[in-house]
């Protein structure tokens, strides 16, 4: 070991025979107090040199290796991509909450700056927990790690939830299924959509297959751009605009923005997957959440290739499987071909949507709801689709003609028209916020503006290490634990409210920027919504007496 004069921000260097440190570090170490122990700085900091070169010596040895070990690659970031045929891809997006970004320079300076923290932070145990185990796996042992908090926490802003965070225990996750969205017409989602369900039981339950009917704990691992995304725009996801972010969502919310919004089939396939496998994944889920920052591309980073990559990562037994796809279908048909997913429980229909492994799309009750309205008025279209492709102003001239059967039917109708409006609406709307340039009046530019600041908090919470990093505690690394999670509980509910706030004020104000197409058809939706509704109240009042739901 050699002290010299290095360039700056250089405290080490290995090479063939010899391990150079920086002299700063030693007159640091000189100078510190009488009786400084080993937390002093200027000690962590010339003992991380002497490690991180030490770490370099021990990883070209034959002994070591870990910078090509696939495992620790996976582990790291560093993963495998299907449309690079298999290969790694050359970057690391795993770029939030690093504890040195130099790290990411590349898997040799990954394993020393790790290395160093293994050694050094009694916390590294916590933090990074599948890197943990590795490295003591591969060195035999390791210092003894700290007492971690209970669980894993994920920020859960969605809309209408009291708390914005969820403290999750993977030893109450009893199973894993495949979650696909059916495909429809649209361009981005003709191959399905793929998630991860993950069978929560309820608190006081111990495991096993009662957990499936615990629907309200279920939880949903959903890779979008932002919380409320469930429709790409064709455009920013072949270029790659989108960010790629991976949210744990409600089971409810989800069954509920598929088949009532989308009118799309929800398949439940469940996965093949030990105790331990479900651990493993949940602790890359939860690592994924608050350190990956990927960007969304329609072929080559999609829901399918992202889950994936999920799947590779999280269970070492799934490396070894050839499961790489770039389309959600061909997802679960490898993983059937690998007797992971049993698709056996799709095969009695009935039985299948009876214990939640299927859900219907809306489609199917609103086409019901259609052939009563059809009945009663003799409507010309037969499918409930051309009913609701037709304009508002064309669907108006019928309500009037209506009984109590039918315009409750059509009340049920128009909401889901409505719906989908609003869905489009905000697709557009970001569209068009997207747009650089442009002359604006003071009443315009002051609505985008505050387009932009609901958008912009948006963001900020469909990146949870930002949250973070705003409140003054960025400089901790890997899953937060308990002063980061204070600071989650505190500031995460006013930042969710305040976005929910914001929408809600801004929905009226938005319109203004909308197509006149896609503003007419809100209104003429809202405006026969509010039609139905008055009709239905005198149809009762003059004793038809038919019980409806305006929901």
């Amino acid at each position: 070991m050699y002290w010299k004069d290095l360039p700056e921000d250089v405290h080490g260097r290995a090479t063939a025979s010899r391990m150079l440190l920086d002299r700063s570090l030693l007159d640091g170490w000189m100078a510190r107090p009488s009786g400084a122990g080993s937390s002093h700085p200027a000690t962590r900091a010339a003992l991380a040199a002497v490690i991180h070169e030490l770490a370099h010596f021990h990883d070209r040895s034959s002994t070591g290796g870990l910078s090509r070990d696939p495992r620790l690659l996976d582990l790291a970031g560093w993963q495998v991509s299907p449309a690079r045929l298999g290969l790694r891809h050359p970057d690391n997006a795993f770029t939030d909450r690093s504890p040195d970004r130099y790290e990411l320079q590349s898997p040799v300076e990954y394993v020393a700056v790790n290395l160093e923290h293994f050694v050094l932070d009694p916390q590294y145990g916590c933090r990074r927990p599948a890197l943990h185990r590795y490295l003591v796996a591969h060195f035999g042992g390791g210092p003894m790690p700290a007492m971690c908090p209970p669980g894993l926490v994920f920020l859960q802003p969605g809309r209408g939830q009291a708390d914005s965070t969820l403290q999750l225990d993977p030893q109450r996750v009893y199973a894993v299924d495949y979650l696909l969205a059916e495909g429809n017409d649209r361009l981005m989602s003709r191959w399905g959509h793929s998630m991860l369900r993950l069978v929560v039981c309820a608190p006081g339950r111990a495991p096993g297959p009662d957990c499936r009917l615990d629907l309200d704990h279920h939880m949903v691992l959903s890779f979008r751009a932002f919380v409320d995304d469930v429709q790409i725009s064709s455009w920013r996801g072949l270029t790659g605009s989108y960010p790629s972010r991976l949210f744990i969502l409600p089971l409810a919310q989800v069954v509920d923005e598929y088949t009532r919004i989308e009118l799309r089939g929800l398949q439940s396939i469940p996965l093949d997957l030990g105790p331990a496998e479900i651990t493993g994944l949940v602790e890359r889920a939860a690592q994924l959440h608050w350190s990956y920052d990927g960007d969304y591309f329609f072929v080559s980073n999609n829901c399918a290739v992202e889950t994936f990559k999920l799947l590779h990562d999280g269970v070492p037994r799934l490396a070894g499987e050839p499961l790489a796809s770039i389309t959600p279908t061909a997802l679960l048909r490898r993983l059937v071909a690998s007797g992971i997913a049993d698709t056996t429980v799709l095969d009695d229909p009935a039985a299948a949507r009876r214990n939640g492994y299927y859900f219907e799309a809306a489609d199917t009750r609103y086409q019901a709801m259609f052939e009563v309205a059809r009945g009663v008025l003799g409507l010309p279209q037969s499918r409930v689709q051309d009913w609701l492709d037709l304009s508002p102003e064309e669907r108006s001239p019928w309500i009037a003609k209506t009984d109590m059967r039918a315009a409750a039917a059509l009340l049920l109708l128009e909401n889901a028209a409505l719906r989908r409006h609003e869905l489009l609406a905000r697709d557009e709307l970001k569209r068009l916020l997207s747009r650089s340039g442009g002359r604006w009046d003071d009443k315009a530019a002051r609505s985008r503006d505050a387009l932009r600041q609901v958008l912009d908090l948006e963001g900020l919470l469909s990146r949870p290490a930002q949250v973070l990093a705003r409140a003054g505690v960025g400089s901790g690394y890997g899953l937060p634990q308990a002063r980061e999670r204070e600071v989650l509980a505190r500031l995460g509910p006013g930042l969710a409210t305040s976005w929910r706030e914001r929408s809600e004020q801004l929905r009226a104000e938005a319109r203004s920027w909308l197509s006149p197409r896609r503003r007419a058809a809100i209104a003429g939706a809202e405006a026969n919504i509010e039609e139905l509704g008055d009709r239905l109240g005198r149809l009762h009042r003059e004793g038809d007496g038919f019980r409806f739901d305006r929901s």
